[in-house]
């Protein structure tokens, strides 16, 4: 077999793992390319080749989230990892684990690495320390500060799958309904609803927090998407219940990802920022959206709450930029 072939071969992998990493698959991508150029510049031949690339693509990739670090802290808003509709490594003695970590909480650099490769895809201690530069004692050290973090944080996939199926699909009725009762009946009552916009997309400078707050939002803005064609398709995102909004053109408009936990969604992330929507399909113009709403607007509508397209239009107007 060629090294084009055996790096064929693992390229799901190392995706994975990059992606788990950075949350971007752009980076994720470009961190596998450069994988690629540094074994096939390498003249030592590998025991093992899966444990070598995937070292070199973790160390890669703690590079590049370093590197990142300093525009994610400069990033306009909440900062979420972009959707991940499909995930190309499958394992399925492993698929709760998969899963969970495409939505886990942040961790700290080496714990997110440490986490992921034993965690996640069930790496040897002495091939972790290989990957990340770290002793083996380090890094049981990290992979028990990881896994007391997760426990710490709520645990996103308790729920069996088809129950979290069910909850969405009821959440998305309701929604569609503009239902505020059944909507707030599937809500935890400190859900958050948190968008990342990335300063390209209109959105709230803050996210919403509580179930009577949420409900009646998104109770309220339904109706506006149905006057000017807008679709809500359920998809699995990033591992969890979620949605697909597309234009009347059938262009992307953003996803959401539900959090649950206990029968209740915890939280709900939309993620608007185009630059993270382009792999899912074509983009629409989030904007245009916004004006085309406002102009449907009848002057006999008067909602009891702001819908979430005229709290952005709103906001836009103020300070022509959105979450800053």
């Amino acid at each position: 077999m060629t090294r084009a072939e055996e790096f064929e071969q693992l390229r799901p992998l190392l995706f994975a793992i990059a992606y788990r990493i950075l949350g971007s698959m752009s980076e994720a991508e470009d961190a596998v390319q450069e994988t690629w150029l540094r074994y096939e510049a390498s003249p030592t031949p590998h025991t093992s080749i899966k444990a070598f690339l995937s070292a070199v693509v973790t160390r890669i990739s703690i590079d590049v989230l370093r590197s990142a670090r300093f525009r994610r802290e400069k990033y306009v808003g909440q900062w979420l990892s972009e959707p991940l509709l499909t995930d190309p490594y499958e394992d399925p003695e492993r698929s709760a684990e998969l899963a969970d970590s495409l939505s886990m909480a942040a961790l700290l650099l080496l714990e997110r690495a440490v986490f992921v490769l034993r965690e996640v895809f069930g790496f040897s201690f002495p091939e972790i320390a290989s990957a990340v530069g770290r002793s083996e004692a380090a890094c049981r050290q990290l992979a028990v500060r990881a896994r007391c973090h997760m426990d710490a944080g709520r645990p996103r996939f308790e729920a069996d799958r088809r129950e979290r199926e069910e909850l969405a699909e009821r959440f998305f009725d309701a929604f569609r309904e503009g239902d505020v009762d059944g909507l707030r009946e599937l809500l935890a009552a400190d859900v958050q609803m948190v968008w990342d916009g990335g300063g390209q997309a209109p959105q709230w400078a803050r996210g919403i927090i509580g179930a009577e707050n949420v409900a009646r939002v998104l109770a309220s803005t339904f109706p506006w998407f149905v006057r000017i064609e807008v679709t809500l398709e359920p998809h699995e995102v990033n591992g969890q219940p979620g949605a697909i909004f597309r234009d009347r053109d059938n262009k992307v408009l953003n996803t959401w990802t539900l959090d649950v936990l206990d029968g209740r969604i915890q939280t709900i992330r939309p993620v608007i920022n185009p630059d993270k929507l382009g792999h899912v399909g074509p983009v629409a113009d989030a904007w245009a959206v916004i004006r085309e709403a406002n102009q449907a607007r009848r002057p006999t509508d008067r909602p009891e709450e702001p819908t979430a397209l005229q709290t952005s239009t709103s906001s836009s107007t103020a300070s022509g930029r959105y979450g800053s």
